[in-house]
Order: structure tokens, then sequence, then C-alpha cells
């Protein structure tokens, strides 16, 4: 056997892809080899609890672990770092935990939370920089960290009590969907549920930075006194708070 077909089978047989028994025998020292495959999976299951502490404290020990082995099983590391694993452990959720919603939503935020921490720098915007700014003609740059989806439970509340380290409520869905944004300001990750408004005004951003167009799609929905007071309150809290990076015209 060749060494590169050896590894190969090597491989197969550790993430247990393919015939088992058939890779097993074409291996050596086959009696020693499931210490190698326990260490492999104990790794990945303890990569998961650091990277997901509080869907861990959410879910139990148990839970958890069958959530870990069943995403183990279904995706071996891919990346030349395990910082990248456990990206797509929502895809396991949802096949054991399909109604559980509050799972996916409390993953994302932990995932996402990490994720922003390394995304690139976006300086604060100084005062100066909005002196003679045309708002009827600036367009709004999000941050490069910014990430936001739908929100549908309280999962950021049980998060908050998780992290806390108080009791957590139970989970629930929301009266209405909301919208779910994380983002990094300054050395700091941030997470905010918005209402629905914010949300869809902060996703039409990233299609059309025009402010004048969010204004516009504001007042539509709004009527115009209230839209246009909205679209100013939106402006001054996504500048100081970091969401918005820049702005030009």
């Amino acid at each position: 056997m060749m060494l590169a077909e050896m590894q190969k089978n090597f491989s197969d047989w550790l993430t247990l892809a393919g015939n088992e028994d058939g890779l097993r025998r074409g291996l050596v020292a086959a009696r020693s080899l499931a210490a190698y495959q326990n260490n492999y999976r104990t790794q990945l299951v303890n990569v998961l609890r650091a990277s997901y502490p509080q869907l861990k404290l959410a879910m139990g020990d148990k839970a958890f672990l069958e959530l870990a082995i069943h995403y183990i099983d279904q995706r071996p590391p891919s990346s030349w770092t395990l910082d990248a694993y456990g990206a797509d452990l929502a895809h396991s959720l949802q096949a054991l935990y399909p109604h559980n919603p509050d799972l996916q939503e409390l993953a994302w935020i932990e995932w996402t939370l990490s994720e922003v921490f390394v995304a690139p720098d976006a300086p604060a915007l100084s005062p100066a920089e909005l002196d003679g700014v045309d708002w009827e003609r600036a367009t709004l740059h999000l941050s490069p960290s910014l990430h936001q989806r739908t929100a549908t439970t309280n999962a950021m509340a049980i998060w908050s009590a998780l992290q806390d380290g108080t009791a957590a409520p139970v989970a629930e869905m929301l009266d209405a969907p909301a919208g779910l944004v994380v983002w990094r300001q300054g050395f700091m990750s941030r997470l905010r549920q918005v209402d629905a408004i914010e949300h869809a005004a902060l996703l039409s951003l990233q299609d059309d930075g025009r402010f004048d167009t969010l204004c516009n799609a504001l007042v539509e929905r709004l009527g115009e006194e209230e839209g246009i007071a909205r679209a100013g309150q939106l402006l001054a809290e996504w500048i100081g708070s970091g969401v918005v990076a820049g702005v030009s015209d």
C-alpha cells in the first residue's frame, strides 16, 4: 500500500467516512487505532464546548454532547484552523431540534459574537467628519463587522442571563419578529435586539446605503413626521454606537 493511500484510509477511518471495517483492515496496528479516534473526537467536542458555552448551559451537558457527536459525524473539520470549526452547528440543531428556534438563535449569537471580534477595524466617526455633509446625497457605510438576522424568540434574554450567571427565562416566541444585530465597537463585541423597523432599515442599507432612500422608506411606513424623526434617531444611534462607520456624499 502506498503511503498516500494509507494516509487517506487513516483520515477516512478517523472521520468515519466510508466502510469502517474495510478501512481498518488496510491499516497497521489496528488495535491501537481507537485511541486516535477517541482523541480526535474528544478534541472536537472540546472545541464546540469552548465555542458555545452558553448554548451548552441552556441545553445541559448530555444534550449538548449528543449535538456535538451528531455534528462531528456529519461535518469533519475542513479548515486549516480549529477556530473555524463549529460555524455550521445550526444545521445539526435544525436536524435534532427542528421545533426549538431559540437554540438556533442562541447558537447564532454565540458564534457571531466571536466572529465579529476578529472582523476588520472600523475607526469611530468624529464630529468633524460630519460637518458639511449633504444628507440628501449622503451614503451611509455600515461597520464591516456588522451581522444581523431575524429574531423570533427571546434567545437574547436567555444568552444575557446565562452570560451574567443568573437564572435564564423560559424560551418563548416573541410577540412579533424582531432583529438581532451584532458588531464590534472598538475592542468590544456588541449585541442588540432591535424592532422590525430598525432591522428592515439596516437590511435596506446593505442594499442601498443612501440616507434619502432610508428616509423615504420610513416615511412610507410611518408617515412623514414620524418617519423623518425615526430616521434621524436611528442615524444618531448608529453613528454613536459604531454601526455606521462612514458617511460620504
